[in-house]
């Protein structure tokens, strides 16, 4: 999604009205609860907030020229890695062997047998077309972040194709971008 990415695919940038803020603070809120305690400082109501229009329907929502959220076309918000790192515990994780890590670093989507591999870990709770932490084994940090393409349970039970879309992921062009000028 985001392999090539940079500030020449921004359309248009515009600070949005208040009303389309709260609809974006709620909507993260109610995909985050764990978010609720930081979300006044992360989207205070007083600092302006930017919506970024990007190609293939892309939006990006910036704090003081700094992005922090992103969403495609009207799915539910996902926070960048940098965002993620700062609080770890926000999402849902599932955890890809040692032998994925440098496919997931490249861009590729998660297959199935990479996450239920010895080395991998599923939450089994998270359904399909849900956000997802992608952690390493062995490694502390969420390395992307990606959209479930089957629930958990359906991932263990198949075990074979692409399990969770690859959106975002450390080093791609999103990860690059600190701020947006």
């Amino acid at each position: 999604m985001f392999k090539k990415f940079s500030s020449e695919d921004v359309s248009s940038q515009n600070q949005v009205k208040a009303s389309v803020q709260r609809k974006i603070r709620q909507s993260i809120a109610e995909e985050y609860p764990r978010l609720e305690p930081v979300l006044d400082d992360l989207l205070p109501k007083k600092a302006p907030l930017i919506v970024v229009k990007c190609q293939n329907h892309l939006n990006l929502v910036l704090v003081n020229s700094v992005p922090l959220f992103f969403n495609i076309r009207d799915g539910p918000y996902m926070p960048t890695l940098r965002l993620l790192h700062q609080y770890p515990n926000i999402m849902k994780k599932f955890q890809v062997d040692r032998g994925a890590i440098k496919f997931v670093l490249a861009g590729a989507n998660i297959m199935c047998p990479g996450l239920t591999s010895p080395g991998g870990a599923l939450d089994d709770e998270v359904e399909a077309e849900t956000p997802v932490a992608i952690m390493a084994e062995g490694k502390q940090h969420a390395l992307a972040i990606g959209f479930t393409k089957m629930s958990a349970k359906d991932i263990k039970a198949i075990n074979k194709g692409i399990g969770v879309d690859n959106m975002h992921y450390l080093n791609d062009g999103l990860w690059k971008m600190e701020k947006l000028e």
